[in-house]
C-alpha cells in the first residue's frame, strides 16, 4: 500500500501545483490585457486614427474588458470544479452512485452511463455563464440577435445530435477498451481519425442545416467574382452558399468547409452587408490562401499526431493505479461490486479533465504556428486579389466585431491565433484608408 501512496501523493501535488500555476498566469495575463486595453481606451492608435473612430474604438475597450472579467469568473469558478471532480472526489462518488444503481452485471452501461451523467452535470454547471454571455454581453453591445426561445431550441437540438452522435461513439471506445487487449488505445485512435474526417463531409451536409439557413449565393456579381479566384487558386467546391447567421449574431465571417467533394464555401450574411464585393473577394482569397499553403493538412496531421500520442499515454495511465488514487478516484470496482474491473470510462474522464491544465502551457507555440499561417494566408491573398482591399476589409471586420486595436503584447503572443490587426496590414505593406461612413 505504501509503494502506491508515494506515486499518488507526488500525482496530487504534480497536479494541484499545475492547476495553480495555470490559474496564475492566465489571471496575470488576463489583467495585462485589461490594463493595456483600458490605458489606451481614451485615444485611437494613431495608424488607425482616419479609419476608426473614438467611440468604435471605446466599444471595442469595453466589449473587450466585458468578456475577460467574465472570463476570470469563469476560469475561477472553472477550476474550483475541477478540484470538486478530481482531488475532492466528485467523480469517484459519481461513479460509486452509478455503480449501486446498475450493478456489477452490465460492464458497459455503467461506464457508458458514467459518460453520460458527467456531460450532463458539466453542461448545466455551464449554462449559466452561456446565458450570460449570449444575454448581458453580447446583448449589451448589439451583437446578440437571439431570443431565449432560439437559444433555448438550440440547445435542445444540440444536445439531440451531440447524443446521438456521441452515445454510440463513447460505447465504442469504451468497447474496444475492453476488449482489445493491451492495444485498445491504437484501435481507438483509428477510429477517431475516421469518425473525424466522416464528420467533415457528414457535418456541413448534415448537421449544420439543423442550426442555420444555407442558402446558394444570388449575387451574380460576387459569384462571378469568386468563381474566378477559384478557377485561379485550382479550388473547386460543391457550392457557394450563404448563412443567416445574422439570425443569432451581429458578427461576421467566411469559411470553407468539408472534405474532398462535400468543400463548400461559406458567408456570413452579416459580411456580405458589411464588405464591398473586392473586399470580399480579398477575404475568400484569405480563406483559400490556408487550402492552397496546406494549412488545413497540417493542422489534420497535427490532430493525428497529438491523438495517438494522447490515447497512447492514456494507456499507460490506465494501468497505473497512482493515476485514479493521485487524483481522488478509486483505482478499481470494490470486491463486492464485481471485482477488479478496469475503469475506463474513469481514465477517460480523468484524462479529459486532467490533460487541459497541461497542455496550457504549450498555448504560446500553437498560437505562434497559427499566427504564422494567417501571415502566410495573407500574402497569398494579396497574390490573387487586392492588399488592400483585404486590408481595408479587416479594418471593417475589426470594427464591427468591436476587436480591440490595443492588445497587450504578451497576451498577444500566448492567446491570439491571428496576428493583431496593425501587424497584419503592415506586414501585407497596405494603407490605412478611410472606412466610408457607415460600413
Amino acid at each position: 500500500m505504501n509503494d502506491s501512496l508515494s506515486p499518488a501523493l507526488l500525482t496530487s501535488l504534480v497536479f494541484g501545483a499545475a492547476l495553480l500555476a495555470n490559474l496564475l498566469v492566465k489571471f496575470w495575463l488576463a489583467s495585462r490585457q485589461i490594463r493595456a486595453v483600458a490605458r489606451h481606451r481614451g485615444a485611437v492608435p494613431t495608424e488607425f486614427a482616419q479609419t476608426i473612430t473614438l467611440a468604435s474604438h471605446q466599444r471595442a475597450a469595453d466589449y473587450t474588458v466585458a468578456k475577460l472579467r467574465l472570463g476570470l469568473l469563469e476560469l475561477a469558478f472553472g477550476a474550483a470544479v475541477l478540484l470538486g471532480w478530481t482531488l475532492m472526489g466528485g467523480l469517484d462518488w459519481l461513479n460509486a452512485l452509478l455503480l449501486q444503481a446498475f450493478g456489477p452485471g452490465h460492464p458497459l452501461l455503467q461506464p457508458l452511463a458514467l459518460l453520460v451523467a458527467f456531460a450532463v452535470i458539466n453542461g448545466l454547471i455551464d449554462l449559466p455563464f452561456g446565458l450570460y454571455q449570449t444575454f448581458v454581453v453580447e446583448q449589451r453591445f448589439g451583437f446578440n440577435k437571439m431570443s431565449l426561445g432560439l437559444w433555448l431550441g438550440d440547445l435542445v437540438k444540440g444536445t439531440l445530435v451531440g447524443a446521438a452522435i456521441g452515445i454510440p461513439l463513447a460505447a465504442l471506445v469504451l468497447w474496444l477498451m475492453g476488449a482489445t487487449g493491451r492495444w485498445w488505445w491504437l484501435w481507438t485512435w483509428a477510429v477517431w481519425m475516421g469518425f473525424s474526417l466522416l464528420m467533415m463531409v457528414i457535418y456541413p451536409m448534415f448537421i449544420a442545416p439543423l442550426f442555420n439557413k444555407f442558402q446558394p449565393l444570388a449575387d451574380e456579381a460576387l459569384k462571378e467574382r469568386v468563381t474566378g479566384l477559384m478557377a485561379r487558386c485550382g479550388f473547386a467546391a460543391k457550392g457557394l452558399f450563404v448563412m443567416d447567421g445574422s439570425r443569432r449574431s451581429a458578427h461576421a465571417n467566411a469559411y470553407f468547409t468539408g472534405f474532398g467533394a462535400a468543400k463548400r464555401v461559406v458567408f456570413f450574411d452579416t459580411l456580405l452587408k458589411q464588405l464591398s464585393v473586392p473586399e470580399v473577394e480579398a477575404v475568400l482569397a484569405h480563406e483559400l490562401g490556408h487550402f492552397k499553403r496546406r494549412h488545413i493538412a497540417k493542422r489534420i496531421a497535427a490532430m493525428f499526431g497529438f491523438s495517438l500520442a494522447g490515447l497512447a499515454l492514456l494507456g499507460w495511465l490506465t494501468q497505473q493505479s497512482w493515476f485514479y488514487v493521485g487524483l481522488g478516484v478509486t483505482p478499481n470496482l470494490p470486491a463486492q461490486l464485481g471485482g477488479d474491473v478496469p475503469n475506463h470510462a474513469l481514465a477517460l474522464l480523468l484524462f479529459m479533465l486532467v490533460v487541459p491544465v497541461f497542455s496550457f502551457f504549450l498555448s504560446p507555440l500553437s498560437a505562434m504556428l497559427s499566427r504564422r499561417h494567417e501571415f502566410e494566408a495573407d500574402a497569398y491573398a494579396a497574390q490573387q486579389a487586392s492588399a488592400q482591399d483585404l486590408a481595408n476589409a479587416l479594418v471593417k471586420l475589426y470594427k464591427d466585431n468591436a476587436s480591440t486595436l490595443t492588445p497587450d503584447p504578451l497576451y498577444v503572443r500566448f492567446y491570439y491565433s491571428h496576428p493583431p490587426a496593425s501587424e497584419r496590414i503592415a506586414r501585407m505593406g497596405a494603407r490605412f484608408e478611410p472606412v466610408a461612413a457607415g460600413a
